[in-house]
Parts: C-alpha cells; sequence; structure tokens
C-alpha cells in the first residue's frame, strides 16, 4: 500500500536569522528548546505520513547528524544535497525521485504551526496540480500572496492571503520544467493561470521564525 510521501525544504541559509545561522541550519533553530524541523516531523508522524525527505544545503551535514534516519521521530528520512542552493522550486524538482509519482505534502522548515497534515493527507489532487495552506496576512506581510475564489482556485485578486509554506503537490505541476536553480512560485503562477492550483484558508496558529525579532516573539507567545 502506497504511504503518503512529505518533503521538508531545509536547504536555506536564513540570513535574517545571523549570527544564530552562521553556525546553525535554520531548521534546527530552537523553539521552546526543541528545533523548528522536530516539530514537523512530530506532526507528520502523528499523522502517519511517516516517508519523508529533505533537501540540504548550507550545514546540511548537521541537519543530518541531528536527524540521522528519522528512526526517533518515527519516521524514515532521505536527503536530497544540493551542490548549489536550488531555491524552493528547484530543490523539489531535483528532489522529484525520492519522492515517487504521487502526491506529497511539502513544509518550510522555518514555519510554526499547530497545522493537522491529517487534513492535507485526505486531499485529492485529481483535478489539480496543487493545494495550497493559505493564512491570514501577517503583520511583516501585509499585502498577502494570493487569492481565493468561492470554487477554492487561487487567483491574485484583493483580498488576498498569505501562502503558509504548506501544500499538496503533484508531480504534474514540474512536467516540462528542466532542472535548474527556480522559485516555486514561478510554477505557481502558470497552475494559477491553467486553474490547476486550489487552497484552504488556515485561521489556526501559524508563525513565520524568519528574523531574530519573530523568533524572540514567538517564544513569548508560546
Amino acid at each position: 500500500m502506497f504511504s503518503q510521501r512529505a518533503m521538508i525544504l531545509a536547504a536555506g541559509r536564513g540570513e535574517r536569522l545571523k549570527p544564530l545561522t552562521d553556525t546553525l541550519p535554520k531548521p534546527l533553530v530552537r523553539v521552546k528548546n526543541k528545533p523548528l524541523i522536530a516539530y514537523h516531523l512530530e506532526k507528520l508522524a502523528k499523522a502517519n505520513i511517516t516517508e519523508i525527505v529533505i533537501n540540504l544545503w548550507h550545514l546540511g551535514g548537521k541537519i543530518k547528524q541531528y536527524l540521522g534516519n528519522g528512526a526517533a521521530f518515527g519516521v524514515n528520512i532521505v536527503y536530497s544535497e544540493e551542490d548549489q542552493l536550488l531555491e524552493t522550486g528547484g530543490g523539489i524538482c531535483q528532489a522529484l525521485p525520492l519522492l515517487g509519482t504521487q502526491d506529497f505534502i511539502l513544509v518550510n522548515a522555518d514555519v510554526y504551526t499547530d497545522f493537522d497534515f491529517l487534513t492535507l493527507k485526505a486531499i485529492n489532487l485529481n483535478e489539480t496540480q496543487a493545494h495550497l495552506v493559505l493564512v491570514p496576512n501577517p503583520e511583516h506581510h501585509p499585502l498577502g500572496d494570493y487569492g481565493l475564489d468561492n470554487q477554492d482556485y487561487v487567483n491574485k485578486l484583493m483580498p488576498t492571503y498569505t501562502y503558509s509554506g504548506i501544500a499538496k503537490l503533484s508531480p504534474d505541476l514540474f512536467l516540462g520544467q528542466v532542472p535548474c536553480k527556480f522559485k516555486l512560485s514561478d510554477l505557481f503562477i502558470k497552475a494559477i493561470a491553467q486553474k490547476q492550483m486550489k487552497a484552504e484558508l488556515y485561521r489556526g496558529f501559524w508563525y513565520d521564525v524568519g528574523s531574530l525579532e519573530r523568533l524572540k516573539a514567538l517564544e513569548l507567545i508560546l
């Protein structure tokens, strides 16, 4: 029986979290004394999503050393190591052979959330290539990213919401894409134009741990 797979994007440098990320990869930055990526692995395991692909670049060896094969978290981890930073789209494109031919869940390592991955596990992408999780716009991103119509199709119209860094994607989203350095949002633009992307608006707890200021603020909230 096919086991749902997930990919965690963990290759970035984390410029806005310096000096922490000079010696520590962003996914291992701690919130309440636990690395960000550990929260995701625990939640994925709880949803019985146990086959995990993690891409690596900046200080990737430290992530491998900490997580190993994933057994301590109840998952099986394989790594996609990048010789150069391939950005979000290029990183996934390189990892597609590890992700297989079925739809997969995508998570940015640098967000903190109580989102239940069982929600995405149940999503069927037969008619689309992507399903995004959108959230209300945070203070640091007031203009948002995407709009959402009354049939849950994503558009660029107002009002807009912020892409949470959580999605379910079909490998078909990458058909015809030459492996190279590119942003996932480039493919999202094409999918929107072709009515190939839907979304849901999540109003639960979600936090982008993208800077030292936001990291400190999150510690005070929790």
